[in-house]
């Protein structure tokens, strides 16, 4: 009498499997409990609504200060999230097991902040030509507002990713991040309202996007190496 057979035993994913599970993991958790992109894009459009009601919708007025104020607004909608990178994984012992798991903490933390600017910056990028055109931004510019603002969110994903790591476990983690990310939030801010402003002027705005793209390649890399040092020592 023949044996029945024996279901071999599941086979650990891959660092590439891996990747694709934890991504897609941030992902769904981006979207549940509160909807994260949802609430930074009405945050951000709000605030760009607010500025013409304060000082009036003048275009002359609102025109020379619309990329920096886009910006700006951009950048505050991008904390809104970042408090729940960690946290919840600390609290259900998630951190753990992906600490534990397949792929180094640096690259966990870099997958995070990839979900983060996917969730979160590319919403907002598609919502920045908006918002700028509203605030008096021409028509010309809404592309370049678009791109701009999309690379900039990847820097902001990073650089928030990381504010995240060293609030973890800390009380008022929300008010730290926001201490912690916002001077880091400045460069990225300068850069995209430059080249707003150098294209606004007839100038090329590819110096700035440069900058730009610099900034957001030193921040992922910065993120990596110094977001898992701060999640090694919260977890002790």
């Amino acid at each position: 009498m023949s044996r029945p057979p024996i279901d071999p035993e599941p086979r650990p994913p891959g660092l590439r499997g891996a990747t694709r599970v934890l991504l897609e993991r941030e992902l769904d958790l981006a979207w549940s409990g509160g909807g994260g992109p949802l609430l930074a894009c009405g945050f951000f459009a709000c605030l760009t609504a607010v500025l013409p009601l304060a000082v009036g919708g003048d275009p002359r007025t609102l025109s020379p200060v619309a990329g920096g104020v886009a910006w700006l607004a951009l950048a505050l909608a991008s904390l809104l999230s970042l408090e729940r990178l960690f946290e919840r994984d600390l609290d259900d012992g998630a951190l753990d097991l992906l600490a534990l798991g397949h792929l180094p903490l640096e690259s966990v933390v870099l997958i995070k902040a990839l979900a983060q600017w996917i969730a979160v910056g590319l919403p907002l990028a598609l919502t920045a030509p908006v918002a700028a055109l509203a605030l008096g931004l021409p028509l010309s510019l809404a592309p370049l507002t678009a791109l701009s603002a999309l690379i900039g969110g990847a820097g902001f994903a990073c650089t928030g990713t990381l504010g995240a790591a060293l609030a973890l476990g800390a009380k008022r983690g929300g008010l730290l991040i926001a201490v912690v990310v916002l001077p880091l939030f400045i460069p990225p801010v300068v850069f995209g309202a430059g080249a707003l402003e150098r294209a606004a002027s007839g100038q090329s705005p590819a110096p700035a996007l440069a900058f730009l793209g610099a900034y957001v390649l030193f921040a992922g890399v910065i993120a990596a190496f110094a977001g898992a040092a701060a999640v090694r020592n919260a977890q002790g």
